[in-house]
């Protein structure tokens, strides 16, 4: 007999939904991976000379690719045109052409002996010339003042400066070059600018000016280093009170003598703030925002611009900020997450020191404050400065600081760093091409900005200074510099 099969539906164990599942989760995770890969297409990463060595495929840092990069209109900025060059071209066509004229071009062109540098730095300061102030106009109050701090590197200066011709609305403001040097060629590239108004004043109590006295270096004064011992502080000052030297009685926290050189920036960056804030004739009145570079710094074409929305959301975004901070020594960052983002924290030497703004209300205050900036022992002015703000205002000082940089620093060698190479172009190299890639990809120019939750500040205890400032000299001649202001 046959049995008649009666077909029964199987249990529903959830397999076939299980394996439908398991392909969307596949799909989502190939569609995830791939966003990922097109989001790391935009990261942009700038690493510091200072903080680490550079990836491992640098950009071309051949003069001709950094040239290709600048408008051709800017590269007479780039140019080196020494008089030292311009006076071999004569001799060298008198030798070719009569056989007999076999002098060095060093005898055509004698650089000022230490006499006239003198003369020349006082007519400088007593004239306060504004240069192209007939094409641009005369200063407004609220436009920016950009004070620039130079000592020597014509180099940096040049990519700088190039920097600052693109950048936007920067016939708006006012240049003030603040040199510690003299030196023709310097003197004759800032004198070729053409885009803003330039003036030029020239700190008088350089080591330059004078060699062989304080300021400078003195005979008489003692050694940083006397022979080494291990047992106490004492032991130096004994020996420099023997000695009789100058300074004998006031060494450091550390007990070491002070370096001209090193203290030379600290007074350099106090009577600079001092000259434009309450001196000169074109800025004593004016109340807005002056913005602190240094030759070796490079600058974002849309920093003005950043600068000035950061002035209008202080309201909004962090009333309590003195300083408005373009640069960062972040290790690396990337301009797709925080071209737009700013955070807000206590001021830190270390870390706000670079492409910083304030104005006059907030130099007011510290100011006031000139005897804890003056004598306390540190040959650095931002720690100086930061010694301020924690002992001396009723209010510390906090910045707000964009994430992504509009402000780089580009030199390798400086008080602090010294490497085989003064010269590379490397970072500069990086930079422009970090710059070029924001600019193509649109990351510069935010419409708005907005407020980022700022890492955790560890709360610092008040550490004593670096030293190099003990000498009373230094003190007296730190203090002189800001009642003269008064005085002014």
């Amino acid at each position: 007999m046959r049995v008649r099969k009666i077909p029964l539906p199987l249990p529903n164990t959830g397999f076939m939904h299980r394996k439908r599942n398991t392909y969307y989760i596949r799909g989502i995770l190939v569609v995830s991976l791939v966003v990922f890969v097109l989001m790391q297409l935009h990261v942009f990463n700038y690493t510091d000379s200072r903080e680490m060595p550079m990836i491992s495929e640098p950009a071309n840092d051949s003069i001709d690719a950094m040239l290709s990069m600048v408008p051709s209109v800017l590269h007479k900025f780039l140019t080196p045109k020494s008089r030292n060059h311009t006076a071999a071209a004569p001799m060298q066509y008198n030798n070719t052409s009569t056989g007999r004229y076999n002098a060095s071009y060093m005898d055509y062109y004698h650089p000022p002996n230490i006499s006239e540098i003198k003369q020349q730095i006082a007519k400088y300061n007593e004239l306060q010339i504004v240069l192209n102030e007939d094409t641009y106009g005369p200063l407004q109050n609220d436009s920016v003042i950009i004070v620039i701090q130079v000592h020597t590197r014509i180099t940096y200066l040049r990519h700088l400066i190039v920097s600052l011709a693109q950048a936007k609305d920067i016939s708006k403001t006012l240049l003030i070059f603040s040199h510690d040097y003299y030196d023709d060629d310097i003197n004759d590239l800032v004198q070729t600018i053409d885009f803003c108004k330039v003036i030029q004043i020239f700190y008088p109590y350089s080591i330059q000016t004078h060699p062989n006295e304080f300021p400078g270096v003195d005979p008489n004064d003692c050694p940083r280093d006397m022979k080494k011992d291990h047992n106490f502080i004492t032991f130096f000052l004994n020996r420099a009170i023997v000695r009789k030297c100058n300074n004998a009685l006031y060494p450091d926290l550390y007990g070491h003598y002070r370096e001209a050189k090193f203290t030379q920036t600290k007074h350099h960056w106090w009577w600079k703030a001092n000259r434009v804030f309450d001196q000169l004739d074109v800025t004593r009145y004016h109340t807005g925002l002056v913005l602190f570079l240094e030759e070796d710094h490079y600058v974002a074409e849309d920093f003005l611009y950043l600068l000035e929305m950061m002035q209008s959301s202080i309201g909004s975004l962090c009333p309590q900020c003195d300083i408005l901070s373009l640069g960062t020594y972040l290790k690396t960052f990337n301009y797709y997450t925080y071209n737009s983002k700013v955070e807000v924290m206590p001021w830190i030497s270390s870390k706000h020191n670079m492409g910083f703004a304030f104005n006059r209300s907030t130099w007011s205050n510290i100011r006031k404050c000139a005897q804890h900036f003056c004598f306390y022992d540190d040959y650095n002015w931002d720690w100086s400065l930061h010694y301020v703000s924690q002992q001396c205002l009723k209010k510390k000082l906090h910045a707000m600081i964009v994430k992504g940089p509009r402000v780089f620093h580009i030199g390798e060698c400086g008080v602090h760093h010294k490497k085989k190479n003064c010269e590379s172009n490397q970072v500069i190299a990086k930079v422009q091409q970090v710059l070029r890639i924001a600019r193509k990809s649109k990351q510069l120019f935010p419409r708005s900005l907005s407020l980022t939750a700022a890492s955790l500040v560890k709360k610092t205890k008040l550490r004593k200074g670096n030293g190099g400032w003990g000498d009373r000299r230094d003190h007296q001649l730190c203090m002189n510099m800001t009642k003269s202001s008064n005085e002014s």
